[in-house]
Parts: C-alpha cells; structure tokens; sequence
C-alpha cells in the first residue's frame, strides 16, 4: 500500500503539472537518464522496428446488420500510433481498428464506419493534427473514439507532464464535439524482447507511471482508459512469438486481437451497449477509488478500465471479456432463429 500511495502522489504531480502548463516532471536523476539513453541507442539497433506501411482498414464493417433496419451507422474514429495503425501485420481486418469496429458492429447490431487517423511514429504531439481531421467540417462526429498513444512519448523523451496535457486537450476536443473516448494507455516498454537491463527495469518504471498520469487526464476530461500495460505485459512475455509480429516490437494478429478483446467492453460501455453495469462488484475487485490511486492500479492490471465517478472519484472495473468475431463473420447475413 505505501508503494502505491507513493506511485498515486507521483501520477497526480504529473497531471497536476499538465492541467496547469508546468513543465516536465522529473522522474530519473540524471546518472538513469543517462544509462536509459545508452541502452535505448543499443536498443533501436537490435530491435529495428518495421517500415512497412500499415494495411488500411477504414470502411464499413457489419454491413449485413444494415438491412431492415433505419438506425444510422455507429462512427468510429481511431488516433494515435503505430500501435493504433496497426502495424506489423499485413491484413486490413488483423488490425485493432478492424477487430473493434467488427466487434462493436456485432453487440449493437448496427453496421460502423471506421476511420483510422493514427500515424506511425506518432507522439502526442500529434494528436491535434488527427484530432483536427476527425472533427473536419464535413465529417460526422464520430460516436466513439479509441486512442492508443504513449510509447514513443517514452522512447523519445518527452516531459510526461507535456504529454499528459497533450493527451488530455485531444480528449476534451473530443468529448466537446459530442464523441465517447476511450484511450488505451502506455504499453509497458519493459516487454521489448531484445530490451535487456537496466533499460528494461526502467522503460517499464517510465510506461505505468505514464500510463497512470494518462488516466488521471483521460478521465477528468470526461474520457475512459483501459490499461494496455500489464496486459501486454506478462502475456507477451509469456508468449513472445505468438504476441509479438516480426519486428520484435509491434504486436502480432494474435497480440492485436488480444489488445482489442480488453478495450471492446469498455468501448461498447461508454455507448451504452455493454451488458454489465456500471456499479462495481468488489468480489471481482472493483470499487470507487480516489482517481489517483484507480490510475496506478489500472496501470499494474490487466484489462483494468477506470471511468469518472463523482469528482475526485473513479470507478475501477475489470470487465468480463468476449472473443471478437472477425471482421467478414459481421459481414454475413444474420442467421434466422
């Protein structure tokens, strides 16, 4: 418990710093910065990363569930970075922008019309360009927006502070034109296969205290978050050539699919569609927690979601998960009962 209070104040400093212009928190002394430099240089030459332009997958997804029925399509709008885009494989329908929109098309019963905007390379920095291309003038609003953003904020060094704020300005952009929001925050770094220590110890410190930072943003500008860290964090390392594609860094169809069933019942909570509640259930160790300290969890958790309770209060959930079917299963006919 201490360890997490102290993780908590560290998190709200950040957020503190973000909601009022300050600049970078210092999270390393100077001797750390130093070896996490070194390292990441030894790093990229081992892990590469790959090049290849991610397959687009913007498109109408569940057409069938279109017919006899006048409801208009679900919009959903995709941000962020390679992660978001989806590379690392080469089929439109195994990236999460594809798996989600199916999954989203199949509990609604309604057709989505996805458009993915995010960029490889991004940091948050580049979120107001994608914001911006979302909420265009003749563009619908999207109904719901996913964002997955933070890894390269790391690797690159920007002042967690600056991309909290950065982050939190995109989401209320979001939330102020009429769309849910729901971010997916910082992988854990640590889980690089060819990263070794020190750099891994540190990369993994920096990613949940960003994430952590991320969710106290998110979700007081009226977003939701669901950690990718811890998720993509024990399974892949469990599991690297299955999770991992072949770059040693992007996840594979198989680490994107398992991304996408974490994040699809909190997408589909925030329009309504999800089938539990939103009261928590303490035997599956939820609860309303003071929004620092639900961030810091969620950070070391699974899965976990956090979504604004009353100010200063978050609710905690680990939502039950469900296979997502693959984008052409939405796109026959349904069968009759």
């Amino acid at each position: 418990m201490p360890m997490t209070l102290s993780r908590a104040r560290v998190a709200r400093r950040i957020a503190a710093a973000a909601a009022y212009g300050g600049g970078g928190v210092g999270l390393l002394g100077v001797a750390a910065a130093g070896v996490l430099l070194t390292e990441m240089r030894l790093a990229r030459r081992t892990v590469g990363g790959s090049g290849d332009t991610p397959p687009c997958a913007d498109g109408r997804y569940g057409a069938a569930f279109g017919h006899g029925t006048d409801r208009p399509p679900l919009r959903l709008g995709f941000l962020g970075d390679s992660t978001a885009a989806g590379q690392g494989v080469r089929r439109a329908r195994e990236t999460p922008g594809a798996l989600l929109a199916s999954g989203l098309a199949a509990l609604s019963e309604l057709p989505v019309d996805l458009r993915n905007v995010a960029l490889p390379g991004a940091q948050s920095d580049d979120l107001e360009r994608q914001v911006g291309l979302l909420l265009a003038n003749d563009a619908p609003v999207p109904d719901a927006c996913v964002i997955i953003i933070g890894a390269n904020d790391v690797t690159h060094r920007m002042p967690p502070a600056r991309s909290v704020r950065l982050l939190s300005d995109a989401v209320r952009r979001l939330r102020a034109a009429g769309s849910e929001v729901v971010v997916g925050t910082c992988p854990d770094m640590g889980t690089i296969e060819p990263v070794y220590q020190p750099l891994r110890w540190v990369a993994r410190r920096l990613s949940r205290q960003l994430a952590a930072a991320q969710t106290i943003g998110v979700v007081e500008n009226g977003g939701r978050t669901v950690s990718l860290g811890d998720l993509l964090g024990p399974e892949f390392e469990a599991r690297p050539r299955e999770l991992f594609g072949p770059d040693n860094y992007h996840p594979s169809a198989e680490g994107y699919a398992t991304a996408a069933m974490a994040v699809l019942p909190t997408l589909c909570a925030s329009l309504g569609l999800w089938p539990e509640g939103e009261r928590p259930e303490p035997a599956r160790h939820e609860g309303v927690l003071p929004v620092e300290q639900a961030a810091v969890e969620a950070a070391s958790e699974a899965g976990t979601e956090v979504t604004s309770a009353r100010a200063p209060w978050a609710l905690l959930k680990h939502r039950r998960r469900r296979r997502i079917p693959a984008p052409e299963e939405t796109d026959r006919p349904p069968v009759a009962q």
